[in-house]
């Protein structure tokens, strides 16, 4: 069995099985596609821009969103993504933003839909670390961890370096942010969560200005994880 996992900025994944596509965070911001020649823009500013990085995206059966931000829940990207019956799992804070058809989930609450479970974990900041200020507070975002075709998959969502990432068991695939700004681990905090959970495979996300090789070259030295690192639109293949 096989599994694609695409990326897009910041934090927006595609992770595709054999018969279903599940979106993380998908939200089309136009700063992050620029110079990107496969974006199609369908309205723009004084309108929501409506947006895809490219234009023939699948269709979901599955979307994920961590929390309420606006570059991880957006609903004129959700819904060129959605079918009538794609089963949509948020956080209760983007009701606001999605309305009230989705799935609420919070931490530690799991759910499984046609063999695909789905967990959702603690993602939060603390005072500590390379934030002073909270901007995510505990019990308010999640991040997930996915298991699907046998394959584990977490998303981390907007976190700090946290001690819950040493409780969530066997991954095969972590996606970790090692952007800094914004209140979200910068890369020598990734570089410890990578090491803390043991994944077989590391993706860097939400990266801003922070150097993906720098988080590569840094845990690849020290573990047998592998880095792969993806440019916009790109699939790494779990065989």
């Amino acid at each position: 069995m096989t599994v694609d996992i695409k990326w897009f900025p910041p934090s927006w994944f595609q992770i595709k099985t054999k018969d279903k596509i599940i979106y993380i965070d998908p939200a089309y911001l136009k700063k992050y596609y620029g110079n990107y020649p496969k974006k199609i823009e369908f309205s723009s500013w004084p309108d929501p821009i409506d947006g895809l990085p490219e234009k023939d995206l699948e269709k979901a059966d599955i979307i994920l969103i961590t929390h309420h931000h606006k570059d991880h829940c957006k609903r004129v990207t959700v819904n060129r993504l959605k079918k009538n019956n794609t089963l949509i799992i948020a956080t209760g804070r983007c009701i606001r933003e999605l309305g009230k058809n989705l799935t609420v989930i919070e931490p530690g609450k799991e759910i499984e839909v046609d063999a695909i479970e789905i967990q959702a974990v603690e993602s939060y900041n603390k005072r500590q670390g390379s934030n002073v200020k909270v901007a995510h507070k505990k019990g308010i975002g999640v991040g997930y961890v996915i298991n699907t075709e046998g394959t584990s998959i977490y998303h981390a969502g907007d976190t700090d370096l946290i001690l819950e990432m040493e409780h969530l068991g066997k991954i095969d695939v972590a996606l970790l942010l090692i952007g800094g700004r914004d209140f979200t681990m910068d890369v020598a905090e990734a570089v410890q969560a990578a090491l803390k959970i043991e994944p077989n495979i590391a993706i860097p996300m939400h990266h801003f200005d922070s150097d993906p090789q720098a988080f590569k070259n840094q845990v690849e030295n020290c573990s047998a994880i592998k880095v792969p690192l993806l440019d916009i639109g790109e699939t790494y293949r779990i065989e």
